[in-house]
C-alpha cells in the first residue's frame, strides 16, 4: 500500500465513456432441472445401452402378441416338445432354427424315419443326410421335430368330417388321408396295434421292437389294405380319397384294386391321417384361427404350449402388473413418508413403528392367508393385494428421508415465513429436490416386482394359467422339467428375458440416479 505514492503520475489516464465495462448478457439458453439431468444421463453409455434393452423388452411385450395367432391358452399335445423353427432357416442347409434336432438312433429307429418320409414325402432326415458308426450300430441324422411326429395314432372321426377332408383334398391337392392297414394285419402287441405309423410289413409283428421288413432290393414293403374294385361286400368300399396311383386305383394280376382309405368302427371312421396336414386342415377350414400350419418361433413345452406366445403375453402381464403395483406402492409410500418426515415427533414415531410392524410380516405369508380367506378370487389380485400391503414401505422410508434432509433449509423456512401451508411446502418446495433419489427408487421397484412375481409362479405359489394369462415363472418352471427331456430352449428364452431385464433395469436405474442426484454419483442408494 506504501508504494501506490510511488507511482508514476504517466501511468495513469483518464477513463473514456466507451472504456466503462458492464455485466454481458448470457447467450446460451438457460438449461432446466430435467434438461441438465438429461444431458448427463446421456453421457452413461452403460445407462443408455439398459434404456434401449429395456425399450425393446417392452416393445416386445406390447407388439409381439399381434403378430403371432397363438396364445396362452393354446396347447397341443402331439406337438409336444418341438424345436424353434423359423421359415428364413427351415429350407436352407444351415444347421440352426429350422425344427430339427440332432437324434442317433439305431438301425431299426433309422428306418422307421426313413419309412415315414418314403411314405409322406417329406424330410424326416433333413435332406436324407446321415452318418453311421464305424461298428454300424448308431446312425445320426437331423431329425425334422414337426414332420417326425407322422401319423401318431389311428383317429376315428365323423362320416362328415370324412368327406369334408376328400372336398379339402380335392380342392387343394394336399393328402390328409393315408391308406390304412387291415386289423389282422396288424402288430399283435397293444402298443403297436394302433401305432399308425407302422404302414409297412415287420418281420416280427409278435414282438415289441417291430423291425421294417425289406424285399430283395433293400426297400420296405407297404402293408395297404385294398380291396377289389366292385366289392360290394366290403363295409369300406365307400369310404376311399385320394388314389395313390392314378384315379383308376392299381392293378394287380389283372384285378383293378383301390386302397382303402377308412374303416367303420363305432363312432365312426378310423383313418391314418398325417398330423402336419390334419392339423393345417383343423386350422384352417374348421377352426379358422388364423393359424396357418404348425410353426412355432420358439418352440414349444411340454405340454405343446407355443413359447413365442407365453412369453410374450407373460411379458406383457408382467410388465403392466409391475407398473400398476408400483405406482400405487409410489403414491402411498410418497404420502405416508412425506407426513411421517415433515412433521416429525410422535407422527413420525408411530408411522415408523406401524411401518416397521407390516414390513416384518413376510410376503409368502400374506400370500398364503390371502388365497386361504380368498379362494375362489383371482390369484392375480391375490398377487396384487400382497405386493400392495407391504410394497410401498420402501418407497416411503426413501420419501421420508429425503423429508428430514431438506426440511430445516433455508427456502423452506423462507417459505414458512411468507406464509406458505404445509401442504404446498410440502410437495411444492421439499418433494422436488428430493425427486432424483425418489425416481431412481421408482424405476428399480419395477423389475423388483417382476422378480418376485417370477419367483411366486415358478414355485408354484401362485398360478397364473387361466386364459389368455401366464407368467415368464411358469415357463422357467417348465424349462426346469425339459432339461431331462434335452430340450434346454424352453428354459432359455424366459431366462435371457428375466436376465437381460434384471441387468438393464439395474443399468437404467444406476444412470438416472447419477443423471439427477450426481452427488451420489458411484455411490449405493
Amino acid at each position: 500500500m506504501d508504494n501506490i505514492n510511488n507511482i508514476p503520475a504517466e501511468k495513469f489516464r483518464f477513463s473514456q465513456r466507451n472504456d466503462l465495462y458492464h455485466d454481458s448478457k448470457f447467450e446460451t439458453k438457460p438449461v432446466s432441472y430435467f434438461q441438465g439431468a438429461f444431458r448427463r444421463f446421456r453421457k452413461n453409455k452403460g445407462a443408455v445401452v439398459g434404456g434401449v434393452v429395456i425399450a425393446v423388452l417392452v416393445l416386445f411385450a406390447i407388439l409381439a402378441p399381434f403378430f403371432t395367432p397363438f396364445t396362452p391358452a393354446y396347447y397341443d399335445m402331439v406337438y409336444a416338445y418341438v424345436t424353434p423353427k423359423t421359415n428364413l432357416f427351415a429350407n436352407s442347409s444351415i444347421d440352426f432354427w429350422d425344427g430339427c434336432r440332432n437324434k442317433e438312433t439305431n438301425k431299426i429307429g433309422y428306418l422307421k424315419d426313413l419309412a415315414l418320409a418314403l411314405e409322406t414325402g417329406r424330410e424326416v432326415i433333413k435332406d436324407g443326410e446321415y452318418t453311421v458308426s464305424e461298428d454300424g450300430s448308431t446312425y445320426s441324422y437331423r431329425y425334422d421335430t414337426y414332420y417326425g411326429v407322422g401319423f401318431g395314432k389311428y383317429k376315428i372321426i365323423s362320416p362328415e368330417e370324412f368327406n369334408d377332408i376328400q372336398r379339402y383334398q380335392n380342392e387343394t391337392g394336399r393328402q390328409v388321408l393315408y391308406p390304412v392297414v387291415k386289423v389282422a394285419d396288424r402288430p399283435t402287441l397293444e402298443k403297436n396295434k394302433y401305432d399308425a405309423n407302422i404302414y409297412y410289413k415287420v418281420e416280427n409283428p409278435n414282438v415289441a421292437t417291430l423291425r421294417p421288413k425289406l424285399d430283395a432290393n433293400g426297400e420296405i414293403i407297404p402293408n395297404y389294405w385294398k380291396y377289389e374294385a366292385g366289392d360290394t361286400n366290403s363295409l369300406i368300399a365307400e369310404y376311399n380319397s385320394l388314389r395313390i396311383e392314378g384315379e383308376n386305383g392299381i392293378e394287380e394280376d389283372g384285378k383293378q384294386y383301390f386302397y382303402a382309405y377308412g374303416r367303420r368302427v363305432d363312432g365312426g371312421i378310423e383313418v391314418r391321417a398325417e398330423y402336419y396336414e390334419y392339423y393345417i386342415y383343423q386350422h384352417n377350414e374348421v377352426k379358422k384361427d388364423g393359424i396357418e400350419e404348425p410353426l412355432f418361433l420358439f418352440g414349444t413345452t411340454q405340454t405343446g404350449k407355443d413359447i413365442f406366445a407365453c412369453l410374450a403375453y407373460g411379458a406383457r402381464f408382467s410388465f403392466i402388473f409391475a407398473t400398476v403395483v408400483a405406482i400405487a406402492n409410489f403414491i402411498v409410500g410418497v404420502i405416508w413418508g412425506s407426513i411421517s418426515g415433515y412433521f416429525g415427533g410422535k407422527i413420525d414415531l408411530f408411522m415408523e413403528r406401524f411401518a416397521e410392524i407390516l414390513g416384518a410380516i413376510p410376503t409368502i405369508i400374506v400370500i398364503t392367508l390371502l388365497k386361504y380367506h380368498m379362494g375362489t378370487a383371482s390369484q392375480v389380485l391375490v398377487l396384487f393385494i400382497a405386493f400392495f400391503l407391504t410394497g410401498w414401505i420402501g418407497m416411503a422410508g426413501r420419501t421420508r428421508m429425503q423429508f428430514y434432509r431438506f426440511k430445516n433449509q433455508e427456502y423452506v423456512l423462507a417459505a414458512r415465513t411468507l406464509g406458505a401451508r404445509d401442504v404446498r411446502i410440502m410437495f411444492k418446495h421439499i418433494f422436488p429436490n428430493g425427486l432424483g433419489t425418489i425416481v431412481t427408487s421408482f424405476a428399480l421397484v419395477i423389475p423388483g416386482m417382476i422378480y418376485s412375481e417370477t419367483s411366486f409362479t415358478y414355485l408354484g405359489i401362485i398360478n397364473l394359467e387361466a386364459g389368455n394369462t401366464t407368467s415368464v415363472g411358469t415357463l422357467i418352471a417348465a424349462g426346469q422339467q425339459s432339461i431331462m427331456a434335452n430340450a434346454g430352449y424352453v428354459a432359455l428364452f424366459p431366462c435371457m428375458f428375466l436376465v437381460l431385464m434384471m441387468l438393464s433395469f439395474n443399468l437404467f436405474g444406476n444412470g438416472l440416479r447419477d443423471a439427477f442426484n450426481p452427488s451420489l454419483r458411484g455411490t449405493e442408494d
